[in-house]
């Protein structure tokens, strides 16, 4: 009877031990589903984000917070343009939260200003020469392209193409993807603007070359995805394309960048995140802006080489013209003291 007792209470502890595992096993996945839960809702964003500046980021930008606002439903995300120069300004002044541009910085804000600011690379844009699809006319030289963008070229006959004014269409020196253009595919001279119909609103640039047989003007390759109205301009007979960008064939390219004042808003850091992401990646190519990581060796050192020739270019035209400056004050300082005798 006592041994019976003896197995009883062992059989009762043995089932209290059991209860009090399993109860405490069920707290602990209890606590980790909460933890994940936690962890879920940090992962969430809230808040608002605010980015303007470049007009040629505008569009990958644009679809980037759409996509970013689906998955964070407390989140609003406003992209507006107005140019690189401005929207790196406004983000310097505390304006806005991102400051998009296609150039650095230091390019559009004096030193101590851009110092303030952190540089987060997002992408490639490529730039192209665009024009009406009738026009005809297939690829140009450099020296061609040159030619067109300084006024000294007039008529597209010239280029091989119809008898039929140049309609320019520039942007403002504000410009970011004019900074870019002027560098990399003028080398460094500077576009006409007498005569010309200058915009930043690539919107409004693709709408006038899109209505104008002998307009050019130039573009992020993202204006020509679905666009049936313009197509882009070879150079040197090399295509215009992501392909030859990520080789080194095409050298009309530069890096997109989105600023922050100094590391910028828990939220905007998570938008740049996502849209730099590798997951993203797809979309930013569907979009018509290259990879970063696709990037090619050659390439770069092709564009640093370009750079380099470009300033050199810059700095002999700036020479030149200071001398021609000279020259002018001298002759008139002569006149002058010819006149002074005279009397």
């Amino acid at each position: 009877m006592l041994k019976g007792k003896k197995i009883l209470a062992v059989g009762l502890t043995a089932a209290m031990c059991l209860a009090a595992f399993t109860a405490c096993g069920s707290g602990s996945n209890s606590g980790s589903a909460a933890s994940d839960s936690s962890a879920d809702s940090s992962a969430a964003v809230s808040g608002t984000i605010t980015a303007s500046g470049s007009s040629a980021l505008q569009p990958l930008a644009q679809q980037a917070a759409d996509d970013f606002m689906a998955e964070n439903p407390d989140c609003t995300v406003t992209i507006n343009g107005g140019g690189s120069g401005e929207g790196l300004k406004q983000v310097a002044d505390g304006a806005v939260d991102i400051g998009n541009s296609d150039v650095f910085a230091e390019e559009k804000l004096d030193a101590e200003t851009a110092k303030g600011l952190v540089d987060h690379e997002v992408a490639l844009i490529t730039v192209a020469p665009v024009i009406n699809k009738d026009l005809g006319v297939k690829s140009v030289t450099t020296d061609q392209l040159k030619g067109i963008f300084t006024g000294q070229i007039k008529n597209w006959k010239e280029v091989g193409g119809p008898d039929l004014d140049i309609m320019l269409v520039t942007r403002p020196s504000s410009s970011g993807t004019r900074a870019l253009f002027k560098e990399y595919a003028l080398q460094g001279e500077e576009e006409s603007s007498s005569s010309a119909l200058e915009t930043d609103d690539s919107g409004t640039l693709m709408e006038t070359i899109s209505q104008n047989k002998g307009a050019i003007g130039y573009v992020a390759l993202s204006y020509l995805v679905n666009n049936e109205n313009a197509v882009a301009l070879s150079i040197d007979n090399v295509e215009p394309t992501l392909e030859n960008t990520y080789s080194g064939k095409y050298n009309v390219w530069g890096y997109e960048h989105m600023y922050t004042k100094g590391d910028g808003s828990d939220a905007a850091q998570s938008f740049i995140k996502y849209l730099s992401g590798d997951k993203y990646a797809e979309s930013v190519e569907k979009l018509g802006y290259g990879a970063i990581g696709k990037l090619s060796d050659e390439a770069k050192k092709a564009h640093e080489s370009s750079a380099a020739e470009s300033s050199d270019s810059s700095a002999s035209a700036d020479s030149s013209a200071e001398s021609a400056d000279a020259s002018a004050d001298s002759s008139d300082s002569s006149d002058a003291g010819a006149d002074s005798s005279a009397q």
